[in-house]
């Protein structure tokens, strides 16, 4: 089966907030600030609701039988319908175990609401059995299925007490972890036209991602040792192929540890 580890960043919904909170003409930044503040006020953290999220880059690591892939979906220049409808085309398109980091709670919920704004369709990602019966046993959408595979909420017992952030059991494991970046800079990057930034902070997450899904098959039994190192070892010849500098610095840290 192909596998596709993936991870989104976003940023405040500008035109949602305008409309929510009556703002009118104020600038992008005053409207983002009154949102944060209002979630603070309201809920005592200042992590917006998932609906008031808008994405910004999605990225992926795609295990196929042969290949393996390292990347952004769109450019710098895609618009978020775009970037929404390419995720869920490749979906239809290879029919993937997804694997995530809090993605049931968080990216997948937001790309729900996304792909409704803009009227997407994703036929396949929501069949649960009326086109394929096999899916109503195992579909992206059943907390307890294997269509998709959050690693947060598997390895914690699916107990909200055993969560963890993905930089933690990155760094336990003996991977990079964050590399001087973090979700809440998204925001200011953007501001400051720094979507390259972004969607490279992106990829080196998913990469935490997949090795910590490594990792995890290992344990299962699904990957014996030496196919774990033969798919470590693909990994980092891909990562010295790609030849760019979040790459590099990536598999620095991953081989100091």
């Amino acid at each position: 089966m192909n596998t596709l580890v993936f991870d989104i960043e976003t940023v405040p919904d500008i035109e949602l907030g305008r409309k929510l909170y009556n703002l009118g003409d104020l600038d992008d930044s005053a409207v983002a600030k009154i949102m944060f503040f209002k979630q603070k006020q309201s809920r005592g953290t200042d992590f917006l609701p998932l609906p008031q999220h808008r994405v910004v880059a999605i990225s992926a690591v795609l295990r196929t039988a042969d290949e393996l892939h390292i990347f952004s979906l769109g450019d710098v220049e895609s618009t978020e319908s775009e970037l929404v409808s390419r995720f869920f085309d490749g979906i239809e398109k290879y029919s993937p175990e997804l694997v995530s980091w809090n993605g049931g709670g968080f990216d997948l919920p937001v790309l729900h609401y996304r792909a409704m704004r803009h009227s997407l369709t994703a036929a396949s990602y929501w069949d649960v059995g009326e086109h394929n019966r096999e899916a109503r046993f195992n579909n992206y959408l059943g907390r307890f299925h294997w269509r998709h595979i959050d690693l947060m909420d598997v390895i914690s017992g699916y107990q909200v007490g055993g969560r963890s952030s993905l930089e933690q059991v990155a760094l336990l494991l003996g991977f990079p972890g964050k590399l001087g970046m973090s979700g809440s800079k998204v925001w200011d990057y953007f501001q400051a036209g720094k979507l390259s930034e972004i969607r490279h902070y992106c990829e080196t997450d998913v990469l935490n991602t997949y090795l910590v899904y490594l990792r995890f098959q290992l344990m299962r039994g699904l990957l014996d040792t030496v196919q774990h190192e033969r798919e470590l070892k693909k990994l980092q010849n891909k990562l010295e192929e790609e030849a760019v500098p979040h790459f590099d610095e990536f598999l620095q840290a991953w081989r100091s540890e």
